[in-house]
């Protein structure tokens, strides 16, 4: 590697959220270098959904951040040649509990484009869902799934190839200093470095996330088919996740469903599961998923936790004779705030999502980092 100043930024990680932020400064005409430690992404960014949420997003700059984001993807994936699988968000209330925190959703600034769906709607547009048993079922249009194994490294060829990112993969950065990185392979000067290490919250600036009180999630996924591919038009999300994300969890009404909840599903709640299920082109359907918090979680995936999941998925949608056809577990850094972009010295940015949101936000995020060498 060149000790010249080649580049005008140098990002240390090629999770969303490094890509985000080199996507942003390529964008403003930078030169960028992108270096990961992997020979290709293999972290939290392809462990997930590949689901850009925003319905239920926390209101205010999350929920704003989701929607830029979703903007981004949409440019992205027709530029990229990334396939868009699912739009849209079915939210399925199976409890009275549930139907109300909808309804006040609803009437809420980020529910004025969702539609109430009757159950005669519901069986034309997803026959998948179970609906009969839903006391409410309201849709979003704002969503957008992509299969995230695929999209990252169509997403890194495609900033190498239009934009000119230089990607150094297979290179851990063992030092990090104000225009300067040290790796194996020798020094690498630029002017501007930003550090995003996804889980990785010991090896570079320790301290930040120490005194952030960062601690990692641990999430368990399945992929599940039947005997015949699911043709499920939308995600959909349940009664668990409105207690969880916190667009729904802090409204007056979430209060009651909470309680409801601890009552009916005490199990489920320990495990910290609320049920998203996506389709991928396959046909087969990416379920989960659980919450683990430990500053070193282990490796290991519960057969409960499994059970739980597949239970729950079961009580939303119609799948024949469902089969585990894979899993899997993925950690991401998790903290009291959803982000955040550190600044220990005017040529460094440190950036971390700290919410498990970085699909659904991780765009918008790389714009405030780039925005905030202004």
């Amino acid at each position: 590697m060149t000790r010249a100043r080649a580049f005008d930024l140098a990002v240390v990680g090629a999770g969303i959220v490094g890509l985000a932020v080199a996507l942003a400064a390529s964008r403003r005409g930078w030169r960028v270098l992108v270096l990961d430690r992997e020979a290709r992404a293999i972290g939290a960014s392809i462990r997930n959904f590949g689901f850009i949420t925003v319905t239920g997003q926390e209101a205010g700059p999350t929920w704003n951040r989701a929607m830029r984001s979703r903007h981004i993807w949409s440019e992205i994936c027709a530029s990229a040649g990334i396939s868009v699988l699912q739009r849209g968000l079915f939210l399925l209330a199976r409890r009275a509990q549930a139907a109300a925190v909808l309804e006040e959703f609803l009437a809420t600034d980020m529910g004025r484009d969702l539609e109430r769906v009757s159950t005669a709607q519901a069986r034309d547009r997803a026959p998948e869902l179970r609906s009969e048993t839903a006391r409410a079922i309201v849709y979003s249009p704002h969503e957008l799934r992509v299969e995230p194994r695929e999209a990252l490294p169509k997403l890194a060829a495609f900033l190498e190839a239009r934009d000119g990112v230089v990607f150094r993969w297979g290179t851990a950065v063992t030092e990090v200093a104000p225009g300067r990185l040290r790796t194996a392979e020798g020094v690498v000067e630029a002017p501007r470095i930003a550090v995003c290490p996804g889980p990785d919250v010991r090896t570079l600036f320790p301290g930040v996330f120490s005194g952030r009180n960062v601690t990692l999630c641990k999430l368990q996924m399945l992929r599940v088919g039947g005997p015949a591919p699911v043709s499920l038009t939308a995600p959909v999300m349940g009664d668990l996740s409105f207690t969880r994300y916190l667009g729904y969890a802090k409204l007056p009404a979430a209060a009651a469903l909470r309680r409801v909840l601890e009552a009916e599903c005490g199990r489920e709640l320990g495990h910290g599961i609320h049920l998203i299920i996506v389709r991928s082109a396959d046909g087969t359907l990416v379920v989960g998923d659980s919450h683990h918090y430990d500053a070193s979680p282990d490796p290991f995936a519960p057969a409960e936790v499994e059970t739980l999941i597949v239970d729950e998925m079961e009580r939303l949608i119609h799948v024949d004779r469902p089969r585990i056809v894979e899993r899997w577990i993925g950690i991401y850094p998790s903290a009291d705030v959803p982000c955040f972009i550190d600044a220990p010295d005017p040529a460094l940015r440190i950036v971390s999502v700290t919410s498990g949101t970085g699909m659904s936000t991780g765009f918008a995020i790389g714009e405030e980092a780039i925005d905030s060498w202004n």
